[in-house]
């Protein structure tokens, strides 16, 4: 981060990192300069676990088990999308990410209209990794169920319109929901299907709750790590959303094979998942990101929550220096760009990588004085930090956020639109 010094950017790249002394020796500087003195320039935030199509849905799922809450609400909601809500849910969702300092998500959409959810992240600069959700199993919705080769055609189509797409932005990630809502098929020719398209990653739902891991094992005889490895589909692009229960052969396999946890404190306790074992994934050098999930199960998308609930929850179990603030914001940052295999390219401040970037004010009324180290930043930004200090963000080189106000996007067009076709979604919703 940068407290007194500067970055130069030309396009959509930082060609250089300048301190104090260097930056006043740009005082004739010809480019367009913006001095901003009490302002802290950060990293844009990564969450690489997001699901844009269910920001509609917040607050209507309240206080259910993981697999009652898929069952009996959100599957009747993704159920009774159309493409106008679908983009709608998707824009309400970019707009909070980006007021609250997110640059980059990973985002897993649902079996239908994916191309709104690719609409609205391609018009508002975000930039993400996007797939369709996968399910070929799902007796208990069976609206929410596809053919497998129907499911598989879709998303290879999709791949091949969007991955690398709008300037390089946005990429795909191929996204079997869970083991309960895939055969053994449909999980292993996702995964194949990666290797067609460089930098491809692998998404999924895995050890997220205690009723969903007895069900894996009911049908499997084993844990969800376990089965991903016997099938051939934990590699180093696997990307494991949740992670809350693994045993001591899966921390090992994970190690192993490299793969990826996307750790979501909030909905893991909102759902009364669990607490992942951090701390021991850090350990074992496991590649630990953190994001919100999605708005139904948080209920917020902001990642100065996460960042805060994922080092008190730590600390009751492992002491009180278990994960640091300084800990928990490289999570945030370079720990989900190399979740999703991006840390050439973003997630520090350094010549050479995309210019996406935060600016905070951290003197307003809960940071009464000025942060002197970095230490003392890295406590404000992650302990009493919020989406009110997020002054400006930016992608590519791109405002999309500034002096608190977005740049393109109505904000309150956007607010009406959600509220107008969340109440035709409810009209059209079928509960079991």
């Amino acid at each position: 981060m940068i407290r007194d010094g500067s970055a130069l950017i030309e396009g959509s790249t930082i060609t250089r990192v300048l301190d104090r002394d260097e930056t006043r020796g740009f005082a004739d500087f010809a480019g367009d300069r913006l001095h901003l003195p009490g302002l802290t320039l950060i990293p844009g935030f990564v969450q690489p676990h997001i699901h844009l199509c269910q920001t509609l849905f917040r607050g209507l799922a309240d206080d259910l088990e993981l697999l009652d809450w898929l069952r009996l609400r959100i599957y009747p909601f993704e159920a009774a999308h159309r493409p106008p809500s679908m983009y709608t849910s998707a824009l309400l969702g970019i707009a909070e990410l980006v007021s609250s300092g997110t640059t980059t998500i990973m985002d897993m959409g649902s079996i239908r209209h994916e191309e709104e959810i690719v609409r609205a992240i391609t018009e508002s600069g975000l930039r993400a990794c996007v797939g369709k959700s996968l399910m070929d199993l799902n007796p208990a919705s069976p609206q929410m169920c596809e053919p497998t080769q129907e499911a598989l055609k879709s998303a290879l189509e999709q791949a091949r319109l969007w991955h690398n797409s709008a300037g390089g932005r946005i990429h795909y990630a191929v996204a079997p929901r869970f083991v309960l809502s895939c055969s053994e098929p449909l999980l292993r020719d996702a995964w194949a299907m990666t290797r067609e398209f460089p930098g491809m990653l692998f998404h999924t739902h895995a050890a997220e709750n205690p009723a969903e891991l007895r069900a894996v094992r009911e049908r499997c005889g084993m844990g969800n790590i376990e089965y991903f490895e016997q099938i051939g589909v934990l590699r180093e692009n696997t990307c494991i959303a949740h992670a809350v229960w693994l045993n001591d052969n899966e921390f090992d396999l994970m190690a192993d094979r490299k793969s990826r946890v996307l750790h979501c404190p909030s909905s893991n306790l909102k759902l009364g998942s669990g607490i992942a074992q951090v701390p021991r994934m850090l350990r074992k050098r496991i590649t630990v990101s953190l994001a919100a999930d999605g708005a139904p199960c948080n209920n917020t998308l902001n990642m100065f929550e996460e960042m805060r609930l994922a080092s008190l929850i730590q600390k009751p179990l492992h002491g009180p220096s278990a994960l640091t603030a300084e800990e928990v914001f490289s999570i945030a940052t370079m720990g989900g760009a190399s979740a999703l295999g991006m840390e050439q390219k973003i997630g520090s401040i350094e010549a050479g990588k995309r210019a996406d970037l935060a600016l905070l004010d951290l003197g307003t009324i809960s940071h009464p004085y000025r942060q002197e180290s970095p230490a003392d930043l890295y406590s404000a930004i992650v302990y009493s930090g919020s989406p009110a200090n997020v002054h400006s963000v930016m992608v590519d080189g791109r405002w999309l956020y500034r002096n608190g106000e977005f740049v393109a996007l109505d904000r309150q067009k956007a607010v009406e639109q959600g509220r107008e076709e969340l109440r035709r979604l409810l009209s059209r919703v079928t509960f079991p």
